[in-house]
């Protein structure tokens, strides 16, 4: 997978570097539990178990992206990507990090994925992550 930080070709360090960019990343990566109703790639719900203890009801750690492992990149899946990323990224609006969070994900030509991350911090220089080729970092 290609990344992409502020419009600057990136490796994995420039992301763990910068907290907030870490923050998307492990968002972004860390199996969330799936849900009753979702269709899974195998047996396991998967899940941080860190969220059986949590103060706040419902609230989850990472995405869904991980269900998508197995799907064929057709414009439904793409449209379920976005949703997942911007259910994992709430949070950061949720705890004042962000003023709001614009996810943007597309198919290209190549049958890739590409995900852009735009978190806007009111005062703050906006954050830009890009993805290209998704869908190797869910495999």
């Amino acid at each position: 997978m290609q990344l992409y930080l502020n419009g600057a070709p990136s490796t994995l360090s420039d992301f763990v570097s910068e907290p907030l960019a870490r923050a998307v990343l492990n968002s972004l990566f860390s199996w969330a539990r799936a849900h009753d109703d979702d269709t899974l790639p195998g047996k396991s719900r998967n899940g941080w178990w860190g969220d059986s203890f949590s103060d706040v009801p419902g609230d989850q750690f990472g995405s869904r992206l991980w269900l998508l492992s197995r799907e064929k990149v057709v414009p439904e899946t793409v449209a379920r990507a976005k949703e997942y990323a911007e259910e994992a990224l709430a949070w950061l609006i949720e705890d004042g990090v962000a003023s709001r969070v614009v996810v943007t994900a597309e198919a290209t030509d190549a049958g890739l994925v590409v995900m852009e991350v735009v978190i806007v911090r009111p005062g703050e220089r906006d954050l830009t992550a890009r993805f290209f080729d998704l869908w190797s970092a869910l495999t």
